[in-house]
């Protein structure tokens, strides 16, 4: 392609670019032209950071002068040394993601906190040893910020002769003297995730509600002495509260104090109750709040009815997202009764509802125009008859349908003929299907995520031309082997994640084949894949420079100079 041909103003090759689905096809388009390059080094907006990358993040730094947001949730190792280097980089950060760390980086975060004053969103989540000195240290430094996530950190826990902890060795805890100083420090603070922080009480939220008047969303599932009148304390004094995330309520029974909260958090949007006790009474409450609804997730709660879900989406038909995982009671003709309330939703969750049947599933492809995203997981999908008044829905996009096991390929016919815009599908589990479901499915949806994991009759994917959209394909225990990789070898030109663990059937020749044709391929998960030789690691290294993660056979154990080389490569190969 000529310069002369690229002859279109900035703005425009801008909005181009920016209508991609990803933004890692920007690194093929960087290879056209140099003004392509300058483009997309422009439109750079997000960085992740992993360990290959260290030797090179100056000039990383210097190449993407626009990243506002970088994520270091894979980075292993110094991760105070690399925060100080951002710090010093001179991008202007908006978001940094710095969860699943060994340690809180406290000196790291310190000088980014200085340095950073727009930086308005921070991820600590499931960081190991998270205490309240580290919350002090955020609510000093980084006091602009707008979103913080501190969920489910890791304790190093010490347990006393009789099982319980012990809390003079113990060390890693959230207390509430920790989120004080959040809610004394952060103003600006809209978002909070206090999830899994154990040691917690309703003395933290009311500190947040009273103090943070921005506050918008409050996570804050598993928090055993969180109790109902913190929450209810919290949706009364929270005036711009929209999102409220809660489990394990009810029980042993719901207060009224509680009950009569919904009527004042009036901007309500989104309300999770996932695991909990829910009365009719309840559910009657919040339907006659009149809040504008959009999200409802009352996943795997108990003791409600028919009656009493009926009467709240008979009241919120502009829901848009609904997830009733687990409600047993659900069946074929209650569903039938529900879906005229659901002509708005996008998405649905009917996993675990045991009594739900294939009139489900074509139910709601037929009286839900707005779906994009179904869910069915271990349902009994599979039986019943087909109904005879199905209607194609473009709109569908994503299907969940794993652990399904009387679904067949006269199903997944179905669906490839009604579904024609799928692009992700999840059958793992579904014992009943081959590749010639698959290969239907193949043949009419231009998928870009493919899982068949166990799928034991699944041999190949029953296509034999090109699906240059296909870029996830993780075929975990199913029964694929060397001439299915030829398959994706000669088919797959676009791949990027390939999952072949405990694929008893794969030998190093398919692998290779795959490694040679897929280059584009960036991870391969090739654990308990006993057939493939330990010694190919090294050489599909080499082989394929767009390797980023290898997790190899059982038995390769990389050195440390090993690992480091490979890491040299720009491919981290795990322990297998």
């Amino acid at each position: 392609m000529t310069e002369k041909s690229l002859d279109l103003p900035q703005e425009c090759w801008e909005l181009i670019f920016n209508s991609l689905d990803e933004q890692r096809h920007f690194e093929s388009l960087s290879l056209v032209s140099r003004r392509f390059l300058s483009i997309t080094n422009y439109l750079r907006f997000h960085l992740k950071i992993t360990d290959p990358a260290i030797p090179f993040l100056p000039q990383l730094f210097n190449r993407f002068q626009n990243v506002k947001k970088i994520d270091l949730l894979e980075f292993q190792g110094d991760l105070n040394s690399i925060l100080c280097m951002i710090s010093r980089s001179g991008l202007d950060l908006e978001s940094v993601n710095i969860s699943k760390q060994k340690r809180f980086p406290l000196i790291g975060l310190r000088e980014l906190g200085t340095r950073m004053k727009n930086l308005k969103e921070l991820n600590c989540s499931k960081i190991r040893s998270l205490q309240d000195s580290d919350l002090v240290a955020i609510s000093e430094t980084c006091s602009f910020l707008e979103v913080l996530d501190i969920s489910y950190p890791e304790a190093d826990s010490n347990f006393l002769s009789d099982r319980s902890l012990d809390l003079e060795s113990s060390s890693g805890f959230v207390t509430d003297f920790g989120i004080l100083a959040l809610s004394g420090n952060l103003k600006r603070l809209n978002k909070i995730d206090l999830s899994g922080n154990f040691f917690i009480t309703d003395r933290s939220l009311m500190s947040l509600s009273s103090n943070l008047v921005l506050v918008r969303e409050i996570l804050i599932r598993d928090c055993d002495f969180i109790t109902q009148n913190g929450i209810s304390f919290a949706m009364r004094n929270s005036p711009r509260l929209v999102s409220i995330s809660v489990n394990g309520i009810g029980i042993p029974s719901i207060d009224s104090c509680f009950k009569e909260s919904f009527a004042y958090a009036r901007g309500l949007c989104e309300i999770d109750m996932s695991n909990s006790f829910i009365s009719d009474e309840l559910l009657c409450l919040l339907a006659e709040a009149c809040l504008p609804l959009k999200k409802l997730v009352l996943s795997h709660c108990y003791n409600f009815t028919l009656a009493g879900i009926s009467f709240v989406l008979s009241k919120y038909q502009s829901l848009e997202y609904l997830n009733l995982e687990g409600a047993n009671f659900l069946d074929d003709e209650s569903m039938i009764g529900l879906s005229r309330f659901l002509c708005s939703l996008n998405s649905i969750n009917l996993g675990f509802c045991s009594k739900l049947t294939n009139s489900t599933f074509f139910t709601i492809l037929r009286d839900c125009p707005s779906l994009t995203e179904i869910k069915m997981e271990t349902t009994n999908l599979g039986l019943d008859d087909f109904m005879t008044d199905l209607v194609v829905n473009p709109r569908v996009k994503s299907l969940h349908l794993a652990r399904n096991g009387n679904l067949s390929d006269q199903f997944l016919r179905r669906v490839a003929l009604l579904c024609p815009n799928l692009q992700m599908l999840d059958v793992s589990h579904c014992s009943g299907i081959t590749e010639e479901g698959i290969g239907e499915i193949l043949r009419s949806c231009e998928l870009k995520h493919l899982e068949i994991n166990a799928c034991r009759q699944v041999y190949d994917l029953g296509i034999a031309f090109e699906l240059p959209k296909l870029e996830v394909l993780r075929a975990l225990g199913s029964g694929f082997n060397d001439d299915s990789l030829l398959t994706v070898a000669n088919t797959c030109c676009r791949i990027l994640h390939l999952d072949l663990e405990n694929c008893l059937n794969v030998t190093t020749n398919g692998v290779r084949e795959v490694v040679e044709n897929c280059r584009t391929l960036r991870e391969i998960n090739l654990r308990w894949c006993d057939g493939v030789n330990i010694d190919i690691v090294a050489w599909m290294v080499f082989s394929r420079p767009s390797l980023r993660k290898i997790i190899p056979p059982c038995g390769f154990a990389p050195t440390e100079s090993q690992r480091d080389f490979f890491l040299r490569h720009g491919c981290l190969v795990c322990k297998g």
